[in-house]
């Protein structure tokens, strides 16, 4: 069964997001270095950011912003350019030059989440100016829309029946989903992929006057990172990844390892609600588990309304539960949440969860200068996603492929989580009608010859389970150094006090713990 997505606008739509994101993203020759950055490239190595204060009444006062300038295609730098939106944080004191920040998503504005979280990395400017940026297609960096493609998504993939009785068809409407989609994003779509945000990221850390990039990345970004280190071996400098993500398996896989990441830790959340009074589920472990799965059976059979007018399902609140496990902190939250749900049907504290939702308006343009904030399409974050996950996979399955193994992945997802495997599935269907991405990943980048890099794993993370940690170190070689990080949620820099001591240390001092060292897990804070 594919996941039910509804085609309203608010709490269904953030579906979308969270049902192909939350899984977790051309190819050609070796960059060069910035000493001799090729043929067209030397302007571009040769700019120097102009820093001014953040506008925006929510901006913090001490956060500066600037742009850097890069070319749309780094085949033909004469083309057409694109202007990158850069945010940072001075060092306090004497500056050894800047950490780099992407907060993964992939679709994620990094300038944005550096402006609402920048107090989880002001110990970092005790020795750098802490940067970040929205990647090309996303934020502010010519953003990437699929205008009337995503509700053609959601009603492409609305409806389990529709897809066992006519696969044929709901591949025909993803197909001009797709189209739509194409349409709308401009002449960024085709070079929006990892690959070449990567050689962006070098001409920053030329910009930013470094030799070497510090660089420290959490989900999508520790995959952002590990294509650095293989494009850029020579210019490693202090490199961490949080939350790895997988370099080699296909987006199907990457669907069903989400869905038993999510599934663990849903188990996790009820066994830690169970042993309190006031869970909703009871005291029972095994049969809160059952309750969850009927509870989601029911809300789908006969959803319930909400103040927007709405109605809320079981595959919302599948979406919601899957966005508040990402951090074991908002497990108080989401027990009152679905204790609210259970005893008096209210939807408020889950939708709360739920929240991302996007309309459809439609770009006229797709590359060139810095968007303003208030005109940047709202369902970028979903529709960025998308296309630098399909960029980066090259798989695309026929339709007669698809179809026959429909009901074999039916299986195996249901099996890996009665709640999100469903909800997860439609991830198989997400690349369909959109161009085969690059094969550079998943062949090239292994075996780098860089400095040591850290590379930070969560035994109870959702999205990225531990055992990419481990594959991705493996692939990577020598240079890989891993941190066992015992707790829950997902990547550990923000959660977990070890990890935070651990990796600043070694950004700031080169101080790195010994491979396979671990931090325990953390205190639950209940009460």
């Amino acid at each position: 069964m594919l996941a039910k997505l509804s085609n309203r606008s608010s709490v269904g739509r953030c579906a979308v997001a969270a049902a192909v994101g939350l899984a977790l993203l051309g190819a050609g020759l070796p960059a060069a270095a910035a000493d001799d950055a090729g043929p067209g490239l030397s302007r571009f190595y040769r700019q120097k950011i102009a820093w001014s204060a953040c506008e925006g009444a929510s901006a913090p006062e001490d956060l500066q912003c600037g742009k850097v300038t890069v070319p749309l295609d780094y085949a033909r730098p004469e083309a057409g350019t694109l202007d990158l939106a850069l945010a940072r944080y001075r060092a306090t004191g004497e500056s050894r030059g800047s950490v780099l920040l992407n907060f993964g998503g992939p679709g994620g504005s990094g300038v944005s989440e550096l402006a609402a979280a920048g107090k989880n990395f002001m110990h970092l400017t005790n020795g750098y100016d802490v940067v970040s940026f929205d990647p090309r297609g996303v934020g502010r960096s010519s953003p990437v829309s699929c205008g009337e493609g995503a509700a053609d998504l959601l009603d492409a993939t609305d409806g389990d029946e529709d897809v066992r009785r006519d696969p044929q068809a709901v591949l025909r409407l993803l197909r001009e989903a797709a189209a739509e989609c194409a349409e709308h994003a401009g002449p960024v779509l085709p070079h929006i992929g990892t690959v070449d945000v990567s050689r962006d990221m070098d001409v920053m850390r030329q910009a930013l006057g470094d030799k070497k990039l510090n660089y420290l990345g959490f989900s999508y970004g520790t995959r952002l990172g590990a294509v650095y280190a293989a494009r850029f071996p020579d210019k490693v400098g202090r490199v961490v990844l949080d939350g790895v993500d997988t370099l080699t398996e296909p987006l199907s896989e990457q669907g069903l390892a989400g869905a038993q990441g999510q599934q663990t830790a849903l188990e996790n959340f009820i066994d830690w609600c169970v042993e309190d009074i006031a869970c909703p589920f009871g005291q029972d472990a095994r049969e809160a588990r059952r309750q969850v799965v009927r509870l989601v059976a029911s809300l789908d059979e006969d959803p319930l309304p909400t103040a927007f007018g709405d109605v809320f399902t079981g595959q919302d609140l599948v979406g919601a539960i899957g966005q508040a496990l990402y951090s074991r902190e908002l497990w108080p939250s989401l027990e009152r949440a679905l204790a609210l749900l259970v005893e008096d049907g209210d939807t408020r504290g889950v939708e709360g969860f739920a929240s991302g939702g996007f309309g459809l308006p439609v770009r006229e343009d797709g590359a060139g200068g810095l968007v303003d904030e208030e005109d940047m399409p709202l369902d970028n974050l979903p529709a960025a996603l998308m296309a630098i996950n399909c960029a980066d996979d090259p798989d695309r399955p026929s339709a007669e492929r698809i179809t026959r193994d429909l009901g074999r992945l039916r299986a195996a997802y249901e099996e890996a989580s009665p709640v999100f495997g469903r909800y997860r599935l439609t991830q198989v269907l997400m690349c369909y009608g959109r161009p085969k991405g690059t094969d550079f990943i998943r062949d090239e980048v292994k075996d780098v010859d860089t400095p040591k890099m850290l590379l930070v794993g969560t035994r109870g993370d959702p999205a990225t389970p531990y055992r990419w940690t481990e594959q991705t170190a493996e692939r990577l070689g020598p240079s890989a150094v891993v941190l066992d990080n015992k707790g829950e949620g997902h990547t550990g820099y923000a959660s977990s006090k070890c990890v935070h001591r651990t990796v600043d240390a070694f950004l700031l001092y080169g101080s790195l713990p010994p491979d396979r060292s671990s931090c325990g897990a953390e205190d639950d804070g209940r009460g």
